[in-house]
């Protein structure tokens, strides 16, 4: 269980920091604001949720992938 953890969330999780890298290059955080709302979250708040909704996005991708490389079970 070890292994399989390791084996998605360390790309995913190399996969987010470039993921976050480019999108708060090409988007400002005082920019971001949620609809119909005048709340503006803090730089900080809004790089550390970013990160882990791309870590999220990425992880779930990654196990995706796994399970549907492996090879399915033969009865009998």
């Amino acid at each position: 269980m070890r292994r399989l953890l390791m084996i998605v969330l360390w790309p995913s999780f190399l996969a987010a920091i470039v993921a976050e890298g480019l999108f708060f290059s090409v988007f400002d955080p005082y920019l971001l604001t949620f609809s119909n709302s005048k709340t503006v979250l803090q730089p900080m708040a809004a790089y550390t949720i970013g990160f882990f909704a791309l870590w999220l996005f990425c992880a779930l991708s990654s196990f995706l992938t796994l399970y549907l490389n492996e090879e399915p079970k033969k009865a009998g």
